[in-house]
């Protein structure tokens, strides 16, 4: 679809399509539209319309030069608008959960209720030791991410190549920076598949996404969460080391209408298996 006359974005639907609640899942980064994402039975089963789509520069979208996280809030207004979505949910995984807060805070007479799992909190953060915690990789990636577009397309396009020559690369290449929790939830042959397919399909074209997303969570969102009026429940793992636990507290905290789950035992890739049992709270059933 085209969000404007000058941008396409590509779309997909899974779950029961005619009649199902709608919920927009926000992928992380790097991704895209193609997962891992909850079973189809158990969509169907639930009532849950699931809309996925590959936010500017993954997959098949266009990129949106110099976007901020706060843009996410009218494409998801567009595509929801072409579909003929009036009001729906959301629910955003790691480096999509600021972009689920953004529609939150963006959009509250649409969106019902957010759901955001391992998701990092702003840059600029009151209060926060942003880096404290995280793997030594996200903390160079985002340092060159702060310092512009051109330093961090140096750093990232020769690791894209890679990737995108064998999908898996990225998979094994995070390993040793894996807590025991993401091994296990990794080691798993269906989610280690949903995750290969899931990097080759976001970095098909390049890596645009990609490096936009870093410099877009770097910068200012363009929104305040303290300003969501909407129900919306932010999960996290205690074990995290992408996205750590601190920066989902200080979202709560800023939230005022958040609840929290903290898993003890639970790392980052955890969030595969905990958003589908969120779906039932996010769609209002109970």
């Amino acid at each position: 679809m085209s969000a404007d006359r000058e941008r396409r974005l590509s779309v997909e639907q899974r779950g029961k399509i005619n009649g199902g609640y709608p919920v927009f899942l926000l992928h992380g980064t790097p991704g895209s539209r193609v997962g891992p994402l909850p079973r189809d039975g158990l969509l169907y089963r639930l009532g849950v319309r699931l809309i996925t789509y590959d936010r500017p520069g993954y997959g098949g979208s266009d990129r949106q030069l110099g976007r901020q996280v706060c843009d996410v809030a009218s494409d998801v207004a567009a595509i929801a608008d072409h579909l003929g979505v009036d009001r729906f949910a959301v629910a955003g995984r790691s480096g999509g959960g600021p972009h689920a807060l953004a529609c939150a805070a963006l959009l509250p007479d649409r969106v019902t209720r957010a759901v955001v799992l391992v998701s990092l909190a702003p840059k600029d953060s009151e209060g926060l030791d942003w880096f404290e915690g995280m793997t030594r990789g996200n903390i160079e990636e985002y340092s060159t991410a702060a310092r512009g577009v051109a330093l961090l397309t140096a750093r990232l396009e020769p690791t894209a190549r890679t990737i995108k020559a064998d999908p898996v690369q990225l998979v094994n290449d995070l390993y040793d920076e894996l807590t025991p929790a993401d091994r296990r939830v990794v080691a798993d042959i269906g989610i280690r598949s949903m995750l290969v397919s899931n990097y080759a399909e976001a970095l098909r074209q390049s890596p645009a996404g990609w490096i936009d997303d870093a410099v877009a969570f770097c910068t200012p969102w363009g929104f305040d969460p303290g300003e969501i009026t909407i129900p919306t429940l932010v999960w996290a793992g205690r074990e995290d080391v992408f996205c750590p636990v601190s920066h989902s507290e200080w979202l709560a905290s800023r939230i005022p209408t958040a609840q929290v789950r903290i898993a003890g035992d639970a790392a980052h890739f955890d969030a595969i298996h905990a958003f589908p049992n969120l779906l039932p709270w996010l769609v209002g059933s109970n």
